[in-house]
């Protein structure tokens, strides 16, 4: 099994996103529904930013399942999105194929729900030997107990678990990159709280602090 090789790279990462469907949502117990949407968003605005290729993916999204959540599907518009029948997406050649297509060897990977949908595509896709890292607050179970015994089969098996605040932070990575800081820092201020406001305080600081220093 080839080891994880340390932070996240936008350059080498693929991001799946499995099941965010309204059906998948109604039975998630692990997380507050809302934060899920909510990380969900951010985590797929985050690849936008970066240039992080995505793959979308639903389960019989016409007969039952309904289309992706609110706000997910407008990140992307143009994606194409892989209905499936497999409960495991990794089986699924379609979905196989548009992830290995993208020549990225870090697979990231969030969904609902966790201890099938999540944890099935990702167990498959580390016994062949990728490196797999799961995003646990943009993923979400039918309890408390199946999202976080999911969890740990998935780390048991070599899966690396993130939040989607880690992913950001590892995706930037120094905030001295002008490129991608301001929409760094805006996806922070909407999406995740205490961080955000950090943000927004410290250019706060530095503003009064530049005009301070001008008005000398």
């Amino acid at each position: 099994m080839t080891s994880p090789k340390g932070l996240l790279d936008p350059s080498e990462a693929v991001i799946v996103f499995i099941d965010h469907q309204p059906m998948t949502l109604f039975g998630v117990h692990s997380h507050d529904p809302q934060t899920v949407v909510n990380n969900t968003v951010a985590l797929a605005e985050t690849a936008r930013l970066f240039n992080v290729p995505v793959v979308y993916s639903t389960v019989a999204r016409k007969a039952l399942g309904g289309d992706l959540i609110p706000g997910l599907r407008e990140v992307f518009p143009d994606q194409e999105i892989i209905d499936r029948s497999w409960i495991n997406a990794w089986e699924d050649p379609r979905l196989k194929e548009a992830v290995l297509a993208t020549g990225r060897r870090q697979i990231v990977i969030a969904g609902l729900w966790t201890e099938m949908c999540v944890a099935f595509p990702v167990i498959s896709a580390l016994e062949e030997g990728r490196e797999v890292f799961v995003v646990a607050d943009a993923s979400g179970g039918a309890s408390s107990e199946s999202h976080h015994t999911a969890m740990d089969r998935m780390v048991a098996k070599g899966a690396v678990p993130v939040t989607t605040q880690v992913v950001l932070g590892e995706f930037q990575r120094d905030w001295a990159r002008q490129d991608s800081y301001l929409g760094a820092r805006s996806i922070a201020q909407r999406y995740f709280g205490n961080w955000g406001q950090v943000l927004d305080y410290y250019a706060q600081t530095t503003t009064d602090q530049d005009a301070s220093t001008s008005n000398h």
